[in-house]
């Protein structure tokens, strides 16, 4: 294998034309370079150099290996460059995975945050519903995911959930509506209505039971819907009442429904960046990750 240090010492010698001259050029002595140069040669199995008056210049094999000195210097000078990229953040690829209705209000300014700040960071975003993404960020298939859980959550099996926000619910009723006129609603106004389930099963829909709990009774749900837009079509059409959470409203609601704050107690999902722990986060990610909490807090999102 031949040594790369030593092929750059060949090209110094012969640039520069002289075993003195390239010593002098790289701060060496004249006695190790020709010691370099012996080794190289030894290496390489053919002689590289021969002498020209005072000074030197290279047998084909050594032009040969010369030109190659100069390739490898030069993709070597890259390689720092494009890693010096990469530790400042200035480019690295970030793969995230991101539920439906955080797309619009969060993900997308954070994103355009981040082509602003750091073009170079090249972001791979894929939806996921229903699937758990936790488990793509384990497998290394993900380096982030927006997810749902309980607030307080700081690190469970590898997994460190960075909080993002706290998304409060509001129901959603048609017009109309014996409640519409209030403006703040208490669950307990909603116990015998009929209920829309906006969520399937899951960490969405758990705070959604558990103010109702809380508040003493269980929602009667008529109506499934696997998405908040069909869930506002079920209520404009009088099937029942939902809750929502602001994050699923970010685009609006429809004209012939209403949207009102409950209270007593009030819903609220908290949403985390869920990354892996126990190594340095890449300065790509951290990037994305202060980019999302900026978007969270800055009115990016509700």
């Amino acid at each position: 294998m031949l040594d790369m240090r030593r092929m750059q010492i060949l090209r110094a010698v012969v640039t520069s034309g002289s075993v003195t001259a390239a010593a002098r050029n790289l701060g060496y002595t004249p006695s190790a370079v020709s010691q370099q140069m012996a080794a190289l040669e030894k290496e390489a199995g053919i002689a590289l150099l021969e002498r020209n008056g005072r000074g030197v210049r290279p047998t084909d094999a050594g032009r040969v290996l010369t030109e190659y000195a100069t390739v490898i210097g030069r993709h070597a000078a890259e390689a720092e460059t494009a890693l010096a990229e990469l530790r400042a953040g200035r480019k690295g690829r970030v793969s995230m995975r991101y539920f439906a209705s955080a797309g619009a209000p969060l993900v997308a300014p954070a994103l355009a945050a981040l082509r602003r700040e750091q073009p170079g960071v090249q972001v791979e975003l894929k939806l996921y519903e229903p699937d758990d993404p936790v488990t793509e960020v384990k497998a290394r298939r993900a380096d982030v995911a927006l997810v749902v859980g309980p607030r307080g959550r700081a690190e469970v099996d590898g997994i460190r959930f960075v909080h993002l926000l706290d998304d409060p619910y509001r129901a959603v009723l048609p017009q109309g509506h014996r409640l519409a006129e209030r403006a703040v609603l208490e669950m307990t106004d909603l116990a015998e209505e009929a209920w829309v389930a906006g969520e399937t099963p899951g960490p969405c829909l758990d705070p959604v039971l558990d103010a109702c709990a809380a508040a003493g009774f269980t929602p009667d749900f008529v109506v499934e819907s696997g998405d908040y837009a069909t869930a506002q079509g079920f209520v404009a059409a009088g099937l029942g009442i939902t809750l929502i959470p602001e994050l699923g409203l970010a685009a609006g609601h429809r004209p012939d429904v209403v949207v009102r704050e409950v209270r007593g107690p009030e819903p609220v999902r908290a949403i985390h960046a869920a990354v892996r722990s126990g190594s340095p986060v890449p300065p790509a990610l951290r990037g994305l990750l202060e980019a999302l909490r900026v978007a969270a807090g800055s009115g990016g999102a509700p």
